[in-house]
């Protein structure tokens, strides 16, 4: 009797060991991510997800999504890919695609788009790249418009911009630069002002000193554009840019 009962408790002790054997319990743990895994990626690509599309990595970008903490991550993935770009400006532009010009390794315009308006905002019909193009109408969308609202009472019905391309070195307080712009390979564009709806006329060069409404404007713009450019001078960054706006799509978050 005495010897059954050890060899019962024995026989548990063993299956408790089995139990609790290291490559047994990861096996386990595995199995487990593995399910949680697949049940996240159901609900990221399921067609009822309730899962919003701005919070939805698997969903590309969509200019008129709100902003959350995965936009920036999808504006740059969209940026870097023509045609997630093109397919992001689709409906917030007025745009035509064209064939890469390349006039040198230093000289050219990849993903060249020709761009004539963003959202409620027309432009002057320029050659930029799509990703700048993309950047405008998501700058647009979220900063001028309502910065308008809140400052002027009125609508941004026109962009003035200065050029994109233009195959030149960087222009410094002390000379020309070694170093070739980022205007070279339509990476950049400037931005000298604004028309809107009410007929009103800003400009950078009149209007950005003071505490006007329209240096209010003027600053919320800048503001803005450096949550959707990489790069972002102002009047403030040098006397260079007194009169626009240089908004790059590639730099280190430089914002002045």
């Amino acid at each position: 009797m005495r010897h059954s009962i050890r060899q019962a408790k024995a026989q548990a002790a063993e299956k408790s060991k089995k139990r609790d054997h290291p490559i047994l319990r990861g096996a386990v743990a595995f199995f487990f991510a593995i399910t949680l895994i697949a049940g996240g990626y159901g609900m990221f690509v399921h067609p009822e997800t309730p899962l919003p599309r701005a919070w939805n990595p698997m969903q590309p970008l969509r200019i008129d999504d709100q902003i959350t903490p995965l936009t920036a991550w999808k504006l740059s993935r969209a940026s870097d890919d023509p045609a997630l770009c093109l397919a992001a400006l689709d409906g917030y532009a007025s745009f035509t695609p064209m064939n890469d010009m390349v006039i040198s390794d230093q000289c050219h315009i990849q993903d060249r788009v020709t761009l004539s308006a963003v959202g409620q905002a027309k432009l002057d019909e320029v050659e930029t790249r799509c990703a700048i193009a993309l950047r405008l109408a998501m700058w647009e969308h979220h900063s001028l418009q309502p910065a308008a609202q809140q400052f002027l009472s009125a609508t941004v019905q026109s962009i003035t911009q200065i050029g994109s391309y233009n195959c030149r070195a960087i222009r410094t307080l002390e000379g020309t630069s070694t170093r070739m712009s980022t205007h070279a390979t339509a990476e950049a564009i400037d931005i000298s002002g604004f028309q809107f709806a009410n007929g009103e006329r800003i400009s950078l060069l009149r209007d950005w000193d003071g505490n006007t409404p329209q240096a209010q404007f003027l600053r919320a713009a800048r503001d803005g554009a450096c949550s959707f450019f990489k790069l972002t001078l102002s009047p403030d960054y040098n006397a260079l840019h007194a009169d626009h706006f240089h908004l790059q799509s590639r730099g280190w978050g430089l914002c002045r």
